[in-house]
Formats: structure tokens, C-alpha cells, sequence
């Protein structure tokens, strides 16, 4: 089955664009609202959920302050990829968040609660 393209965007009313940065590239922030333990080689990460669950993914695409792209090491078919953004809106001075990910067509709106969870432990955590 084909996976489906999930498109999400998140408001953060009151970013610091290195905290959201940091949030969303480094092992220690990705550990305060992602995965309950990440190690990461520089291009190899290690994303740990519980005392059982983990996955691996490469970091395929990277621009400093801006985007990061995961490609996850256990998925053969395309796309098997999540990529997480920061655009900053001029206007109203505030981060949007952007997440792209992909699932399958009946495990989308899972996927969408999934992130939406995420999301409010990242913006609690950074105090957005």
C-alpha cells in the first residue's frame, strides 16, 4: 500500500529560534518532547521509546536554523522519510513548526494525533 503524505503545521507563539533549533536537531532536545532516549553519531540516530521500542534513522538533509530530514534505516520503500521545519513569520514575529511525515492511508489520522501530542510536550518543554 502506498504511504500518504501528512502535511502539519504548529504555531510557537513566542520561539527562541536557538531553542527550537536545539529542540529539534540535538539528541538532549529531541529527548525533552520525541523519544524518551536519542543517541546520535552525527549522521546515525537512535530513537528510543520505553524500555523496548527503538528505530534508526540517518539524517539524509540538514540546513542550520532551518530543516532537518530523518530517513528511517528500517524502511525499504519510499518514502520512509520525516522531516521536521522552522519557518519564521515576519509579521507576527513567531516560529511555525512544519512537519512532513508519511503513513499509511489508514494509520494517517493516528499519525496526525501522534505529532499533535508531540508537539504540545515540545512547546510545554520549551515553554512556547
Amino acid at each position: 500500500m502506498k504511504k500518504e503524505k501528512i502535511h502539519l503545521e504548529y504555531m510557537l507563539k513566542g520561539a527562541s529560534r536557538s531553542v527550537l533549533w536545539s529542540s529539534i536537531s540535538t539528541p538532549s532536545g529531541l529527548e525533552n518532547w520525541f523519544a524518551d532516549k536519542v543517541v546520535s553519531d552525527d549522521k546515525t540516530v537512535q530513537f528510543h521509546w520505553g524500555k523496548t521500542e527503538s528505530r534508526t534513522a540517518e539524517i539524509v538533509a540538514v540546513r542550520s536554523q532551518s530543516f532537518i530530514r530523518f530517513k528511517w534505516t528500517d524502511e525499504e520503500e519510499a518514502p520512509g522519510h520525516f522531516e521536521i521545519k522552522m519557518n519564521f513569520n515576519e509579521l507576527t514575529r513567531d516560529y511555525m513548526l512544519e512537519i512532513i511525515d508519511f503513513a499509511e492511508p489508514d494509520e494517517t489520522e493516528d499519525m496526525k494525533e501522534l505529532w499533535d501530542m508531540q508537539v504540545v510536550k515540545l512547546k510545554r518543554s520549551c515553554g512556547f
